[in-house]
């Protein structure tokens, strides 16, 4: 029998079955190898995975993983050198931001960006908070958006609050597998919530099957909310260590340098100092966002530390 991954405790995992949509709590039957991909969780929610029925009280046993389509994954919390994959098989992925009440950096969103073009997840920023604004923040709100916006990433503006920009947004789920993902204190719960009002229903169904509402605050959950249409809450994450890149890579990851890297003089150019580099030039003309730029050397410095 096969099914998806639903949620994850790091001991039990929830498979909704393919066969009869049934969730079942499974266990995992001997040790699973991540192609040496050194993480602290070998199943994530959204894994299609191959399962055997117990029998009782729709319990299972999982013995078998399908190859990811792709992923999101982070530097793991817990364990030094160990990465944590927070969900797989998306569509796209969604970042929640705020620039009040908390500010979400410009190093957050573009590590959340990268990490999304390495794995080929289209990657939309959704402001919300948007009642909070005074004139002088809507003004910069504008300039955030424009300069994402340039670089060819989808924004969209809205208030969980009042509604506003709430339709755009759920019109874009539709027929997707979404991951929804932000700092704590961006109203994303909220926003998802205000977005699929049953999820809390869902949310409850969940937690009675597995361990009477044990809810682990480590790990994504995915819901069925329409047609072919999932969305994976997130728990808020504090911060995102990239991981899995080699520092000649990253680069590759920002498309507007992407774009200049075959101008530069030398081909294993890092843009840092090199003469002849077309990235630097473009920052000094302002054709590339200096935050942006900014971005890219705190992660070149990340991933030397890293070595």
């Amino acid at each position: 029998m096969t099914g998806t991954v639903v949620k994850s405790t790091g001991s039990w995992y929830l498979v909704r079955s393919h066969t009869n949509g049934q969730l079942y709590k499974c266990r995992l039957r001997g040790k699973f190898k991540n192609k040496g991909l050194k993480v602290s969780n070998p199943i994530a929610v959204g894994d299609e995975v191959t399962m055997e029925d117990e029998g009782e009280m729709h319990q299972g046993v999982i013995t078998q993983i399908a190859p990811r389509r792709n992923y999101i994954i982070r530097r793991s919390t817990h364990k030094a050198h160990h990465a944590h994959i927070v969900a797989s098989n998306l569509d796209q992925a969604f970042l929640v931001v705020t620039l009040v009440s908390p500010r979400t950096s410009f190093g957050f969103i573009d590590r959340f960006l990268v990490t999304a073009e390495a794995y080929d997840i289209p990657a939309t920023l959704i402001f919300n908070k948007i009642d909070l604004y005074d004139q002088e923040a809507l003004n910069y709100l504008s300039q955030v958006v424009q300069l994402y916006g340039q670089i060819g990433y989808a924004c969209f503006t809205c208030s969980a609050h009042t509604g506003e920009g709430l339709p755009q947004v759920r019109e874009l789920l539709t027929g997707n597998v979404t991951l929804f993902s932000g700092h704590s204190g961006v109203g994303k719960s909220t926003l998802v919530n205000t977005l699929v009002p049953d999820l809390e229903l869902k949310t409850s169904e969940i937690s009675a099957f597995s361990d009477k509402g044990v809810h682990t605050t480590t790990f994504a959950e995915m819901f069925e909310v329409g047609p072919d249409t999932y969305l994976i809450d997130t728990p808020g994450i504090k911060e995102l260590g990239v991981v899995e890149m080699k520092r000649e890579e990253i680069g590759h990851f920002f498309p507007e340098m992407r774009e200049r890297l075959n101008q530069c003089r030398f081909h294993n150019c890092l843009h840092v100092n090199e003469p002849g580099c077309a990235v630097q030039a473009a920052v000094k003309q302002g054709k590339i966002a200096l935050p942006r730029y900014e971005s890219y050397l705190s992660l070149l410095h990340e991933e030397d530390s890293h070595r």
